[in-house]
């Protein structure tokens, strides 16, 4: 991250549902770090902002930019904003913190739209995001339940295997297979493409991370990755005829692996990343690692998403006691990855990020 450089490109951030966390550990963030005030401009509703800067954010004002003219740098103590209009909120009517409500879940799905557009016309480096409601997301007659799923819709990759959840750590990096769907639905979804499409973007993305040949570890459906059969047959169904097309390309990519020991070889550093094949059986061990130093990020789309691996935590939310630590975090990790990435390609994106 140089903010010294000529014109960079800002990162987008949204703010998330106002009726959670977001708004706060945005601001808290921000207030923490005056270099990441450089870089980051917050994409979302102004009144929303101006309460939680009023509330958490020490004294910062409140600038607004429009980050489809030339961006530069500012070093003054402001939050700078993205402002994304709405006729559903007045000031004054700021939705209750900690009740999901269907204008929360407009506002924060009107904020993602804004600034995955501005990412996609090339007017920042990517785009953060805070967390947002799926119930609220569904009271506001939105289909989509998460980023992932909006963001690959409006990126033009919906109906595809071509984008994934990844979640990146110190000690471990896990792709998901598939992502929020029941499990039953998703162990139906599970096919020997699906899961070579997915091997193929853990593949970049293990690259993209600095491996030059990374070390891709497939954790199995069943127990034992099935015992031999003894236990089912879906890794010799549905995982082997998938590993086998992958090996044809020259990735190296292991045969499926009992999910109970796979994460900790990983952790140790038999592995370089790990494809999951259902959301918890990846979600569980990055968590219990510890939220405040992982991100999650979306593979696939045009433009690097980064997120928080937290909720909106509505049980305290606007008490001013939720931890920002996770959102440094990934800020910080997002500008070091594309500064990384600049430094290596010239600007060039990644296939596969």
């Amino acid at each position: 991250m140089n903010p010294s450089a000529p014109n960079p490109l800002p990162l987008a951030l949204t703010p998330g549902d106002p009726a959670g966390i977001g708004p706060e550990i945005v601001v808290k963030a921000l207030a923490r770090d005056s270099v990441l005030r450089q870089r980051v401009v917050v994409v979302g509703n102004a009144g929303v902002l101006a309460d939680a800067a009023a509330r958490w954010g020490g004294g910062l004002r409140v600038r607004r930019v429009d980050l489809r003219e030339t961006h530069r740098a500012t070093s003054d103590d402001a939050i700078q904003l993205h402002p994304v209009a709405s006729d559903l909120l007045q000031d004054a009517e700021l939705p209750t913190h900690g009740v999901v409500s269907a204008t929360g879940g407009r506002l924060a799905y009107d904020a993602v739209v804004a600034a995955a557009q501005l990412s996609l016309a090339g007017h920042t480096c990517g785009l953060a995001t805070a967390p947002i409601s799926k119930l609220a997301l569904r009271a506001a007659g939105v289909s989509e339940p998460g980023h992932t799923e909006i963001l690959a819709r409006l990126a033009g990759l919906e109906g595809s295997q071509r984008y994934a959840m990844m979640f990146a750590s110190e000690r471990l990096q896990v792709v998901l297979a598939t992502i929020h769907l029941p499990l039953a639905d998703a162990l139906a979804a599970l096919s020997p493409d699906l899961v070579f499409e997915k091997l193929r973007l853990t593949h970049h993305a293990g690259r993209w991370l600095g491996q030059l040949s990374p070390r891709i570890a497939v954790a199995g459906i069943n127990p034992h990755a099935g015992e031999g059969g003894l236990l089912g047959h879906d890794e010799t169904r549905v995982l082997l005829p998938a590993i086998t097309r992958a090996r044809a390309e020259g990735w190296q990519v292991s045969d499926p692996l009992p999910p109970d020991t796979v994460f900790m070889r990983a952790r140790q550093g038999e592995f370089d990343v790990v494809l999951a094949m259902y959301h918890d059986q990846g979600l569980i061990p990055v968590k219990l690692l510890g939220l405040d130093a992982a991100v999650n990020v979306t593979i696939g789309l045009p433009f690097l998403r980064s997120s928080v691996d937290h909720g909106t935590a509505f049980d305290i939310a606007g008490r001013g006691v939720a931890s920002e630590a996770n959102m440094l975090h990934v800020l910080r990790w997002h500008l070091g990855r594309v500064a990384a990435r600049d430094a290596a390609t010239g600007g060039a994106t990644i296939p596969g990020l």
